[in-house]
């Protein structure tokens, strides 16, 4: 079971995808954490995010260990992954990776910006996740805040709206919601809420197979 998980900045999909895969007894991988720590690899070796050559090269090298870094967290650097993502061969390059993920005895949940239009197209569960602007600009502050970091909100929110526009206006792998997705919008739910609205359309499509064979 592939449970692929789609969404913008800060509108829970992460948080809900650690849940699911709890719930389901399945591994989990935030996509993100990628091209974090191809941003990271660039910034720590003084290369420019701009350089589509040494993304690529850092996308290809990428060590596993790396995505436990606390700093892949930051603030600064999700801006800097939302920048190094939109390179085409840094995608193409960490695609496999993705979908080995995916092929996981069982499945996986992975969450993401292009899992169910592109990493995995065919998997059974696609969802995506959504919240206002400026509801994901509130989470993202207080996140910030809870770590320690300073950042106005309104700087907070600048950044939510100028990483949405990078991410669907895109030409690789832009962000867009699959045609066989279900959307929720969690701009008025808590996190259980929208685990218990995930798991019911989980759940039937789970029931919905078995039906078929």
């Amino acid at each position: 079971m592939v449970i692929a998980i789609d969404g913008p900045a800060a509108s829970g999909k992460g948080t809900l995808a650690r849940r699911l895969a709890v719930h389901y007894g399945l591994p989990h991988l935030d996509t993100g954490l990628l091209y974090r720590a191809v941003a990271m690899a660039l910034i720590d070796e003084d290369r420019s995010l701009a350089d589509p050559d040494a993304a690529a090269s850092a996308a290809r090298t990428l060590d596993a260990g790396s995505l436990d870094d606390p700093r892949l967290r930051d603030r600064q650097m999700g801006e800097a992954a939302s920048i190094v993502s939109a390179v085409p061969a840094v995608r193409a390059a960490l695609l496999d990776w993705q979908r080995r993920f995916a092929g996981a005895p069982g499945g996986a949940v992975l969450d993401g910006r292009d899992i169910g239009t592109v990493v995995c197209p065919d998997a059974p569960v696609k969802l995506f996740i959504t919240a206002s602007a400026e509801e994901r600009a509130r989470r993202r502050h207080r996140e910030l805040g809870g770590r320690g970091e300073a950042a106005a909100y309104e700087a907070v929110l600048d950044d939510i709206r100028r990483r949405d526009a990078r991410d669907a206006g895109r030409d690789a792998a832009p962000l867009v919601v699959a045609a066989d997705a279900v959307v929720i919008d969690t701009t008025a739910l808590d996190a259980d809420s929208a685990f218990r609205a995930a798991t019911d359309i989980i759940d039937g499509r789970r029931a919905g197979a078995g039906q078929e064979q």
